[in-house]
């Protein structure tokens, strides 16, 4: 995997030339034919494997909890990911937000 040496995201390989993934950025630099048989090319990543990582995203599409309870609206439905923000040994992070209003927090287990 070859990463942009001007932003940092993921290039491929596209006639001949790497090509950075990010559509702002479009820097190219030429294909390296030694490393080129390193390289794998796989399928694009696709919306649903993405962990929201923005404030404003969306959660859409994501899966569901029930009988959860926003503090703030008292909704009992709200979105959830789940990231593991310490170390390996510990258990996960599960992140919500509320389908009702919005509402964000998060719940260690």
């Amino acid at each position: 995997m070859q990463f942009c040496d001007d932003c940092g995201s993921m290039m491929v390989s596209q006639d001949g030339v790497m090509s950075c993934t990010n559509d702002d950025c479009g820097a190219t630099t030429e294909r390296d034919e030694e490393l080129a048989e390193q390289f794998v090319s796989t399928e694009a990543q696709s919306d649903d494997e993405l962990i929201e990582t923005v404030e404003g995203a969306e959660f859409e599409g994501k899966p569901t909890a029930k009988d959860v309870h926003c503090d703030e609206c008292g909704h009992t439905v709200a979105w959830y990911t789940i990231k593991q923000t310490a170390s390996a040994d510990e258990p996960p992070t599960r992140f919500f937000k509320c389908k009702e209003c919005g509402y964000r927090w998060r719940e260690y287990n």
